[in-house]
């Protein structure tokens, strides 16, 4: 059991480092023309040491105040690279989106809430340069995968949490998102086994026990405060759930969960599963209902099929 454990392990590893849904976690930092690239920007501190993050925008200013759109990599909490952000923030940047691609600690090195406190400081920095990158602070999206889909999900839930903002920086600003992308995101660590996930979380070695600091199932309090779930309220923003229907690391319940806590308030949001999806997807279809989701939800411009 403990081979078959480690082997389905190393598998997740393997995919999250490569870049899961099709967007390699360490690539070339290379764009187009028509975009430019800026490069680990710090925006703050985590701990003792200088976060940053890289910066996409279209070349050609438009005039007007940019929405903005801040990408946050999955890993499991314990690898992975904000470089995996540069591909898929491409193509909005292209659109005129501003966008970011920040960093946060590893659970290795910090427990959470830490990588909510990191990930806050990125929101309240980019507000605090909204003059200066011309961009309009009141239209910040957040987009996530996996675990990276979780943080945005606590971003999303969290605007108004205060225990949460950390030290980092940019204090006097609000770390609050006007809508979230969660790609196949946990929101409940304590009910993803149950759902018949092949990828076991209830051990004490799991990221989510790393995250917390135990064993998840022994720490129910601790599953509580971290969960997205708890933080649920009708001033939570608009949310994009996707979700391969064939997950095995984290079950489609998760994502399930969130639609229900989001409908009970009665909070705007979509859901779509992705048939046959697994842990990742990646085409031009999934793509595009994400660029359409911001351009509804930043800009106020419905899609055609929405008409």
């Amino acid at each position: 059991m403990k081979c078959k454990k480690n082997w389905i392990w190393a598998l997740f590893l393997a995919v999250v480092t490569a870049g899961g849904s099709g967007f390699a976690q360490n690539g070339p930092k290379t764009v187009p023309g028509d975009v430019e690239l800026v490069s680990d920007v710090v925006f703050g501190k985590g701990g003792d040491r200088e976060l940053k993050m890289h910066i996409l925008k279209p070349k050609k200013a438009t005039g007007e105040s940019m929405p903005v759109v801040v990408f946050i990599f999955g890993g499991a909490w314990r690898t992975g690279s904000k470089d995996s952000g540069i591909k898929p923030l491409t193509a909005l940047a292209q659109k005129g989106y501003f966008c970011a691609s920040i960093e946060y600690r590893f659970s290795q090195e910090a427990l959470f809430p830490a990588q909510l406190e990191d990930c806050k400081c990125a929101i309240r920095f980019l507000r605090s340069k909204a003059g200066e990158y011309h961009i309009n602070p009141d239209r910040i999206g957040v987009w996530g995968m996996s675990s990276g889909a979780y943080l945005a999900a606590l971003l999303g839930t969290t605007g108004d949490v205060k225990d949460f903002e950390g030290k980092g920086g940019s204090a006097e600003f609000s770390s609050r998102v006007n809508a979230v992308v969660d790609w196949f995101g946990p929101t409940d660590f304590t009910r993803m086994d149950a759902a018949g996930s092949k990828m076991k979380h209830d051990p004490a070695d799991s990221p989510e026990s790393r995250l917390i600091g135990g064993a998840i199932q022994e720490n129910k309090e601790k599953c509580a405060k971290a969960s997205p779930l708890t933080y649920v309220s009708s001033n939570t923003p608009p949310f994009l759930i996707m979700h391969g229907d064939r997950d095995p690391v984290v079950p489609i319940n998760q994502s399930e969960l969130l639609a229900a806590a989001l409908t009970k308030v009665k909070v705007k949001f979509v859901f779509e599963p992705v048939p046959g999806g697994g842990h990742g997807f990646v085409g031009p279809q999934h793509e595009k209902k994400v660029l359409e989701f911001f351009d509804e939800q930043l800009r106020g411009i419905k899609s055609k099929a929405k008409e």
